[in-house]
């Protein structure tokens, strides 16, 4: 499913039009951006948590020439399935 996909079934399941659910679709991902860009959690009980880490710094190689490289530390998003939805897919 792309972002279109998930728009056509919002605005069919919530009876609006494709412009009002592609409205609510980037205000959701907006907001998700603002706040894991602040380094707050998002809790979506029974669905899931989003929350950011640092990855450390690291030494890795270039597999092309084998040289070690050194990797800067780094941000990333992390996703934890919650209870609903993993019980869902088993």
């Amino acid at each position: 499913m792309n972002k279109a996909d998930l728009i056509e079934n919002i605005a069919k399941a919530a009876e609006v039009t494709k412009s009002q659910a592609a409205t609510a679709v980037d205000t959701f991902i907006t907001s998700l951006e603002k706040a894991l860009k602040k380094g707050d959690r998002i809790t979506l009980v029974g669905f899931g948590t989003f929350s950011t880490s640092v990855r450390k710094a690291r030494e890795g190689r270039n597999p092309a020439t084998g040289k070690k490289i050194k990797i800067p530390k780094k941000k990333v998003v992390r996703f934890k399935a919650g209870k609903g939805l993993v019980d869902l897919l088993n």
